[in-house]
């Protein structure tokens, strides 16, 4: 029996997983694989998550739930995330457990001058934000203690993001990296230690219950700033940047699911994107990792 039971071994799921274990606390981490982080403390288990039985019995006895996957690929949120979302609802219910959610800010739409806090209201009109809005309204519907721990795009060390998506190809092979987004306008990042430490710790505090949190992050950067400092951590020669012209997205999105799906979010990308967590900062005490201290550590 685990204190905790953690869904999904990726950068966060990962990163949750060896923060309690590391504090002593036992772990059950859950993934289709029985992948996840070796510890002493960390319990892998093989399973589907999306099957609200078997997620009830592996949470027996649990404290915690994190919620912590997020499916690769956009075009299959539809399909995959609303069972998993049921599931996790009935295994807190059924044990009694916390319920602590991974987010993003995908609900909340584009918004006047692109800063969004906890109060910002959730009027999202593309599908993957509705769909997050739904969900959210789901598990407070449910009767159950629960949080929502909000970041931006993730940095740091085993993040699926920008720099392995991009920068790190084009530094490797000396190449300009092809980026899909405006160069100079400012975008926030949170640094993915940072969103599991905020997870753990608002989930281990009943006034964070039945609200949703922004993860404290650097301040927002543009891309060409922040691909220069991938370069200098990794000791490379400053990076060529080219824009790709918003319409080619677009455009291929119109035979190619995936496109499509990126090219619905594509607003983040193009417009002044600032997540402001100063209420979680001041209620929780919490704090954001400098950014050159996470782009080192996932360079190295």
């Amino acid at each position: 029996m685990a204190k905790h039971v953690v869904l999904g071994a990726g950068s966060i799921g990962t990163n949750v997983a060896r923060l309690l274990a590391g504090r002593g606390e036992s772990v059950r981490i859950v993934t289709r694989s029985g992948s996840g982080p070796e510890h002493p403390l960390v319990d892998r288990v093989a399973a589907d998550a999306s099957d609200p039985s078997r997620l009830t019995e592996l949470a027996r006895g649990a404290e915690v739930i994190y919620h912590c996957v997020n499916p690769p690929s956009y075009t299959t949120w539809e399909r995959l995330l609303p069972p998993l979302q049921t599931a996790a609802i009935a295994a807190a219910r059924a044990n009694d457990a916390i319920l602590a959610l991974t987010g993003g800010l995908y609900a909340y739409g584009p918004q006047p001058g692109g800063r969004m806090d906890e109060h910002t209201p959730m009027t999202a009109a593309g599908r993957k934000g509705r769909l997050r809005r739904r969900m959210w309204e789901q598990a407070l519907a449910a009767g159950i203690r629960t949080v929502e721990v909000r970041g931006s795009d993730f940095i740091g060390k085993g993040a699926n993001g920008i720099y392995p998506l991009f920068i790190k190809p084009a530094l490797e092979k000396g190449r300009p990296a092809w980026i899909a987004g405006h160069l100079d306008v400012p975008h926030s990042f949170t640094v993915n230690g940072d969103m599991a430490r905020a997870l753990v710790a608002l989930a281990a505090d009943d006034r964070a219950w039945g609200r949703a949190w922004h993860v404290p992050s650097p301040p927002a950067v543009t891309i060409r700033d922040l691909a220069r400092r991938y370069a200098v951590a990794a000791g490379k020669s400053p990076l060529k940047l080219v824009q790709m012209p918003r319409f080619v997205m677009r455009a291929a999105g119109l035979v190619v699911p995936a496109a499509r799906e990126v090219a619905e979010m594509d607003y983040q990308w193009y417009a002044p994107f600032h997540l402001d967590a100063t209420k979680t900062a001041e209620t929780f005490g919490l704090s954001a990792t400098d950014l050159d201290t996470a782009v080192r550590d996932e360079v190295g």
